[in-house]
């Protein structure tokens, strides 16, 4: 498998898991020192990916309430051998996401070493 698939298949895996609620697939792609980094009114917030994984643990899955989905990969920049950064779209309704996720190759595997995203709230 070449270098971009490998990236994808990641990045599907995160798609997935976030779409079921699947802590433990989320697990498998986020690097145990890894964390969510996002900003609300002015204020950065930084979420270790444990506490983030609590979390998804605790909440009804978008496919179990029946949400839409709909994912879209906007851009993949791998910029060496072991790093990369992808931006993506995705929902749980009623947030929509923008991601930009920074991948690391730690021993063979891509793994999502931060993760900064924004959240649109709609009505």
């Amino acid at each position: 498998m070449d270098e971009r698939t490998a990236i994808e298949a990641a990045v599907q895996t995160y798609l997935d898991a976030l779409f079921e609620g699947d802590a433990d697939k989320l697990a498998s792609v986020f690097h145990p020192t890894s964390a969510l980094t996002s900003e609300q009114n002015g204020v950065l917030t930084l979420l270790p990916r444990d506490e983030w994984l609590a979390i998804v643990r605790g909440r009804a899955s978008a496919k179990s309430q029946g949400l839409e989905r709909r994912d879209e990969i906007l851009q993949i920049d791998q910029s060496s051998p072991t790093t990369a950064f992808v931006k993506l779209k995705c929902q749980l309704p009623p947030r929509y996401f923008t991601d930009y996720l920074c991948f690391l190759k730690i021993d063979g595997k891509w793994q999502v070493a931060q993760k900064i995203f924004a959240t649109e709230v709609r009505k």
